[in-house]
């Protein structure tokens, strides 16, 4: 029999529910394959202390598949499209915490263009359905 902690178990779907920014930690400078420097890295470091004392979770992963537009980063919130940008710097952290609020508070799971903070109006890559989504044509 298997027993879980209802207080872990609440923590980890609050966890699941928040938005959620996943910033690409192994974006290197354009044209420097060989650098050091992780751009991607110090956007994490940035957006991670943007997002302290919110309900905003920031995760970092390797490679987020935009390497000619680095630095990275993903958003989405629960049953929310999903937000692939480019072109960042740590500049933009407030501006990725600012966005995947708007998000979770997006009835229609849409991140509302108006108000959306320039760095993620210019830097805008993609835009990702929900699974299940279905297109309605009317």
């Amino acid at each position: 029999m298997t027993y879980v902690n209802s207080t872990s178990a609440n923590q980890h779907a609050a966890a699941a529910d928040a938005p959620t920014i996943y910033v690409c930690v192994t974006c290197r400078p354009p044209g420097e394959p060989d650098s050091p420097v992780r751009p991607g890295e110090i956007l994490a470091a940035a957006t991670s202390r943007a997002a302290a004392g919110t309900e905003v979770q920031v995760r970092r992963m390797r490679c987020l598949g935009n390497c000619t537009r680095g630095a990275s980063a993903a958003m989405r919130a629960n049953g929310s499209w999903t937000y692939v940008f480019g072109g960042l710097d740590a500049s933009s952290a407030d501006a990725l915490i600012e966005g995947a609020r708007m998000l979770a508070r997006a009835a229609d799971g849409i991140l509302p263009w108006r108000g959306r903070p320039t760095p993620l109006k210019r830097g805008l890559i993609a835009r990702v359905p929900p699974i299940g989504f279905e297109e309605v044509d009317e």
